[in-house]
């Protein structure tokens, strides 16, 4: 693999530090809290991780960026985009973003091509690379049932027999504050097999991501905080004019003023 088509020599861990910093500030100013239900997946050190998700928003390469950053630090990250996409933003190369033709032979090909190697190679001490994947291909309702993803998943599944599969459930909703909130939820790490055949991959992949997106459903709907460990903190209030009148109402009373409907420890 030349070095130009390799994410590999590609990627720029500084310039990936300094986006996933941009990165907090802006989901802290778009969304009120990223949340985590449930408990981080037990991933031993050394050994590689491929990360499949749902795809509910734009925002999804985003968060992923910001969970490794956030999460799994000292993990080198990797993502497919589609290639005309990437064509228009190129600096994602220097994030570990390496591109695929969208609905392609020569795409699938390519999308297992770079993902072993990655994932046999990656930067940094060998094995700990990671590739996240929006394995349901295009943009998905998070309530749609049943979820059905592209078989790239499981066929690369079955090509890096030392790989950890991890399932992340996302949902992005609004609870009782003006800005949204972003849900996650990551499930059980299941090691690869290449002896398990594609369809049976296939099937076993939908059935695990399924489970996480229904558990996480239920502790969204339930608007219970106390199901969930806070990531990240962002902003609360309605408008800055409601909000400078209601601390000035605070202040003439004496009392303490925080911008958020409902406090939060």
């Amino acid at each position: 693999m030349t070095i130009e088509r390799d994410p590999v020599a590609l990627r720029f861990e500084p310039l990936f530090r300094l986006f996933a910093l941009y990165l907090r500030f802006s989901f802290s100013r778009n969304f009120h809290a990223v949340r985590l239900s449930g408990a981080l997946p037990v991933l031993p050190e050394l050994q590689p991780v491929i990360v499949f998700s749902n795809h509910p928003s734009w925002w999804d390469p985003a968060l992923f960026i910001l969970l490794t950053d956030h999460m799994f630090r000292g993990r080198p990250c990797f993502g497919p985009m589609d290639e005309d996409s990437l064509q228009r933003y190129g600096f994602f190369r220097r994030l570990g973003v390496f591109g695929v033709e969208k609905s392609s032979l020569a795409g699938a090909k390519r999308f297992l091509q770079v993902a072993r190697h990655i994932l046999g190679q990656s930067s940094g001490p060998a094995g700990r690379g990671m590739v996240w994947v929006t394995a349901e291909g295009g943009f998905t309702d998070q309530r749609k049932r049943p979820i059905t993803l592209r078989p790239g998943i499981a066929h690369l599944a079955r090509s890096v027999p030392d790989a950890l599969l991890v399932p992340l459930a996302i949902e992005y909703g609004f609870w009782n504050e003006s800005r949204p909130e972003v849900m996650i939820r990551f499930g059980t790490p299941m090691p690869a097999d290449a002896q398990r055949r594609t369809t049976d991959w296939t099937a076993l992949l939908q059935t695990a991501l399924s489970a996480e997106m229904d558990a996480l459903a239920r502790d969204t709907m339930s608007r219970d905080r106390s199901r969930f460990q806070r990531v990240l903190r962002g902003r609360a209030g309605a408008s800055l004019p409601y909000d400078l009148y209601r601390r000035l109402r605070a202040l003439l009373a004496g009392r303490p003023f925080s911008s958020a409907h409902e406090e939060e420890a």
